[in-house]
């Protein structure tokens, strides 16, 4: 069923630029970042922090402190009279905060909430377990971040397996991932300038004399046709090579999710609704991750009560050139018809603000054509994906 009275004022939202990891935010505070970032947004949209009656985070590698979450960061932005929940759901991350704010508001429990989404994939915290019935008491440990792109407690696999087992058994060559990678490239670059100056918010770091404004995506590789050829895959009598697939990043994403009255009241055009309509999540087999965002697509668009036929635009998480590769063979659509302006497969993968930038993209695509129906989709640990359909105008 679709909701009713879920809204996003149009321009109350931004992403920062994505940093590729261990470069200039490795060492800062995902969480300090984020709140800091949201607090220049606010004050330079000229919004007070006072009108959130509650605020959502989403991220997934933990930073110092973070056990105090929504709390700290309302505390940080200028709100210490109010709180809200924390969600991590790997990559479905961001459209997961938007989410369960939406039925949140859609019951009636709150008004105007801001959905904050960060993650420092750099330099993540190295977590020891105590395992006092070891031999000799010896304790378990984890890398937060290596050991869990690597290593799936499940289905026993690592994400790069995913892509290797959809391609082998979809039949997707190597030319089909290389030909995706550079359209996704050129779709890239024509939302760079006056595209991404709508919602690309500067980031902050530093101190005094050393601060400084880091204001575009860092980490974007140089790619052509000869280039993607050259590479050797990555595993051995694979097809998947470093250019076909994203790169971590650092970064944050932030968007205001109200009520239709209060979305109005902070748009800047109140000609350009946003309304937020269905939600559809899937988990397929075991090391099949690529290939869930297309029957979680499908359950979204079955909730809003509308049909792939009717979207305007479409927009996926593409860890992989794998998945869009599928997504068109599923869909029928062609690689050139979705994922306009950009998509984490070039721009880079922070997990938790990966999905809301994307979404973020989708409504402004949405608005600089008219309006209409869009299609947000994409995968996640676990084999799992996270989809929402949205509508402009």
């Amino acid at each position: 069923m679709a909701l009713k009275n879920v809204y996003i004022p149009y321009g109350g939202y931004w992403s920062s630029p994505f940093v590729k990891w261990q470069g200039s935010l490795a060492n800062e505070n995902s969480v300090v970042l984020a709140a800091s970032t949201a607090s220049r947004w606010l004050a330079a949209r000229e919004i007070s922090p006072e009108i959130f009656t509650s605020v959502a985070l989403g991220f997934t590698v933990p930073q110092k402190h973070s056990f105090y979450g929504a709390p700290w960061v309302a505390g940080l932005i200028g709100a210490p009279g109010i709180t809200g929940p924390m969600y991590a759901q790997a990559c479905a991350t961001g459209a997961r905060v938007l989410a369960g704010t939406a039925h949140e508001i859609e019951a009636g429990l709150t008004e105007t909430v801001l959905g904050l989404t960060f993650d420092r994939c750099s330099n993540g915290p190295h977590v020891v377990y105590p395992a006092p019935l070891a031999p000799g008491g010896t304790a378990d440990a984890e890398n937060w971040v290596m050991d869990n792109f690597g290593h799936d407690p499940y289905a026993k696999n690592a994400m790069i397996e995913t892509a290797e087992k959809v391609a082998k058994e979809h039949g997707i060559s190597r030319e089909e991932q290389d030909e995706c990678t550079l359209i996704r490239h050129e779709q890239y670059e024509k939302g760079l300038g006056d595209f991404q100056k709508r919602y690309i918010y500067g980031l902050e770091i530093g101190r005094g004399k050393r601060a400084q404004i880091i204001e575009a995506d860092d980490g974007v590789f140089p790619t052509t046709k000869d280039g993607l050829a050259k590479l050797k895959p990555v595993m051995p009598e694979g097809s998947v090579t470093f250019g076909a697939q994203t790169h971590p990043a650092d970064g944050n994403a932030g968007m205001i999710i109200a009520t239709k009255e209060r979305a109005e009241q902070l748009s800047k055009d109140k000609s350009i609704p946003v309304q937020v309509l269905s939600f559809g999540q899937c988990r397929v087999g075991k090391g099949m991750m690529p290939t869930a965002p297309v029957p979680a697509a499908q359950n979204a668009m079955k909730a809003a009560g509308v049909e792939l036929k009717d979207m305007k635009a479409i927009k996926t998480h593409n860890p992989f050139a794998v998945n869009d590769v599928y997504f068109a063979k599923q869909t029928g659509k062609k690689l050139e018809e979705f994922n306009n302006f950009g998509s984490p497969l070039i721009f880079g993968h922070p997990q938790g603000p990966t999905g809301m930038r994307v979404i973020i993209e989708l409504i402004e695509e949405l608005a600089q054509s008219g309006g209409g129906y869009g299609l947000f989709s994409g995968c996640a640990a676990g084999d799992t994906a996270m989809a929402c359909v949205i509508k402009v105008g």
